[in-house]
């Protein structure tokens, strides 16, 4: 079955849907309206619509084809009249299945299969024994705190590793992609042939080492004296936060959405909470190469995107903190947790990339706070970018694959505007010091301020060369 185009549109009492089914007959249409959920039939076309509302069909509800055109205009009745149906653009949105109510709190395990071990007499007796000592011990303390038992919550349960390979991408989902590494020229992947077996704490140890080798003194102290196209770049403003225009996506865009997966996460509170986080780093990445090529981009820019980004280059999402602070909610944020996710990227911004400037990557986290201040559309468009750029890569398209495809359908689909307003304003607060690089970046920029002073203008040496070179006067 093919998913046809189409949009929505609404007016006070119905919402449109139009769909480009050309060379078709109209009287092999099938349409089903049940509640929020709206499908259309008709070979080779097939299309399933999630409303955030109820619609109704009855007589006012109609469908017209039009052959010229090749477009099927199906009108459906709001079951409110007058309500709004939100996010009518966000095709990813519509077509993503239906969200659960209630999310689980810890991921959920299938028992597939068990056999119990067989348990002796001796093993029966040594249980029932500490079970009469845990009860006795149990009813001692409840007498002394008025007969209240205690009541822990239970911990939730490590993952179960079955295998040598570990998972890894957007909510540990993927696997198999780096089999063949070793066979590709894949210089964005610092974890080399073990990229599939590497465990998440050998891979974060892997990446701080492979940002220490790549750091240069001499580099950052060049940039720092020769800055003046790194002014220009941090003085180019971003069309993406200057835009004043109504949005709207683009028909390239919306052919794009169209070809996402259609995928239900299951993401846990904590893990929704560290998706907000990857998200951060996503964004720093494009907000970099999309200011150094000043929105044109380079055959460079899907190396400069996925060495950017350490859930590229390592597999290495966020959280980075090193004692993580106790959530609340999916959507507080901890200024420290913010730090350390900004920090793993100006590290990479300041020992990969062609400019490394403290200054520029400061300009880099201003765009990513003004584009969540543009809610999810925005943030959308520019996951699409990132997309765009990486599909167009023999090697580095498999990042697309295992993280941007995946979260422009879980921005579109779970992520909150409220969510990312709040995270456009911790990051806009947020105070990045050059001390939190782990470089002494201060002390370089001071020598090199000292050498520039006791270093003489080069003209002033020319002029005093040519006055020893003339004959002294008589």
């Amino acid at each position: 079955m093919i998913t046809p185009r189409f949009s929505c549109s609404q007016n006070d009492s119905s919402v449109i849907v139009a769909i480009y089914c050309p060379s078709v007959r109209a009287s092999d249409v099938e349409i089903n309206v049940d509640e929020t959920l709206f499908s259309v039939h008709i070979n080779p076309y097939f299309l399933r619509l999630n409303f955030a509302h109820a619609l109704v069909d009855d007589e006012q509800a109609s469908a017209s084809y039009d052959p010229s055109s090749g477009y099927l205009t199906v009108t459906l009745t709001k079951g409110v009249k007058g309500q709004e149906f939100k996010d009518l653009d966000l095709l990813a949105k519509l077509l993503a299945p239906r969200p659960p109510e209630h999310l689980p709190e810890q991921p959920l395990i299938e028992v597939l299969s068990s056999e119990d071990a067989p348990v002796t007499e001796d093993d029966e007796l040594s249980a029932r024994a500490q079970s009469l000592t845990l009860e006795h011990d149990e009813f001692l303390e409840a007498a002394q705190n008025d007969w209240q038992l205690p009541q822990d919550l239970p911990e939730a349960l490590p993952p179960l590793q079955t295998s040598a390979t570990h998972r890894y991408g957007f909510l540990d989902m993927h696997s198999g992609y780096f089999r063949h590494v070793a066979h590709t020229e894949n210089e964005v992947n610092e974890l080399g042939v073990d990229a599939e077996t590497c465990p998440p704490d050998e891979r974060r140890r892997k990446r701080l080492e492979h940002e220490e080798e790549k750091w240069d003194e001499e580099y950052y102290m060049a940039d720092f004296v020769e800055d003046e196209y790194i002014q220009e770049l941090i003085a180019w403003r971003n069309p993406h936060v200057t835009a004043t225009d109504e949005f709207k996506y683009t028909e390239e865009e919306n052919l794009t959405m169209l070809r996402l997966p259609r995928k239900e996460y299951l993401a846990t509170p904590s893990q929704a909470h560290n998706l907000y986080l990857t998200l951060l780093s996503l964004l720093f990445s494009h907000a970099y190469e999309t200011r150094t090529t000043q929105h044109d981009p380079t055959p460079e820019s899907a190396w400069t995107i996925g060495s950017l980004t350490p859930a590229f280059s390592a597999l290495d999402p966020p959280p980075y903190s090193p004692t993580p602070p106790p959530l609340s909610q999916s959507s507080s944020f901890d200024a420290s947790e913010l730090a350390a996710v900004f920090t793993a990227s100006y590290r990479r911004a300041l020992a990969f990339p062609l400019h490394r400037s403290f200054a520029l990557a400061e300009a880099c986290r201003a765009d990513v706070a003004a584009l969540l201040t543009k809610g999810k559309r925005a943030v959308i468009r520019c996951l699409l970018e990132m997309k765009h750029i990486l599909d167009h890569h023999d090697v580095y398209y498999v990042y697309s694959k295992i993280w941007v495809d995946d979260f422009c359908v879980w921005t579109a689909t779970y992520a909150s505007d409220d969510v990312l307003h709040q995270l456009s304003r911790d990051v806009a607060r947020l105070k990045m010091e050059k001390s939190m690089i782990g470089r002494d970046l201060d002390g370089l920029e001071a020598l090199t301020r000292e050498a520039a002073e006791r270093e003489p203008d080069s003209d002033d040496e020319s002029e005093d060369e040519i006055e020893r070179m003339l004959p002294a006067p008589l």
